[in-house]
């Protein structure tokens, strides 16, 4: 039997995405870069629980031009200063690259999985997107939608729907007590 994870989208889900005329985008700096409260504390307790920690995270403005890989590199590495993760899986592609790893389509989980040996049907993708969702089920993830107030909900429905990760742990937990 693999090892549990829960995978975590990065923007608006570990940090502040900044919302433009109703849109969310990832920060463009590590000036902008704000971890959301709860987060440090909230991924302290999966780890405790027994969770591998991995971000799996589009970022196609690195395709589309408007920003470098450097840059997100670096943005990502902020993210690891400040707080603990096993791992991150990235997709640089936009939509039109047609390819394996970004989500909706599971291929970031699905390679994660084989790099750390985990077992997808005991794991759980965190997501602010019907994206996220919809990656998280075709891996055979449960998923937990943060609803950061974009105006959508994912269809179908996530397992759970909250308002930030903090409040996701303890039904994440319950699912490992539970074998779930």
């Amino acid at each position: 039997m693999g090892a549990r994870a829960v995978f975590l989208d990065r923007d608006g889900v570990l940090n502040r995405a900044i919302v433009s005329h109703g849109v969310p985008r990832p920060p463009q700096t590590v000036g902008e870069f704000d971890i959301l409260p709860g987060v440090p504390e909230a991924c302290a307790s999966l780890r405790k629980a027994g969770f591998w920690l991995i971000v799996v995270t589009n970022q196609p403005d690195i395709a589309r031009g408007s920003q470098t890989l450097e840059n997100v590199e670096r943005l990502n590495s902020e993210l690891r200063r400040r707080v603990t993760l096993d791992d991150l899986f990235m997709c640089p592609h936009d939509d039109h690259h047609n390819c394996d790893c970004r989500k909706p389509r599971p291929g970031l989980l699905l390679a994660a999985a084989r790099a750390h040996e985990i077992d997808l049907a005991r794991s759980i993708m965190v997501g602010d997107r019907d994206r996220d969702i919809e990656a998280g089920r075709a891996a055979g993830c449960r998923t937990v939608f943060v609803d950061a107030g974009y105006g959508r909900s994912p269809v179908p429905p996530a397992d759970l729907t909250v308002a930030s990760l903090r409040d996701a742990v303890p039904w994440i937990i319950s699912q490992c007590e539970t074998g779930g």
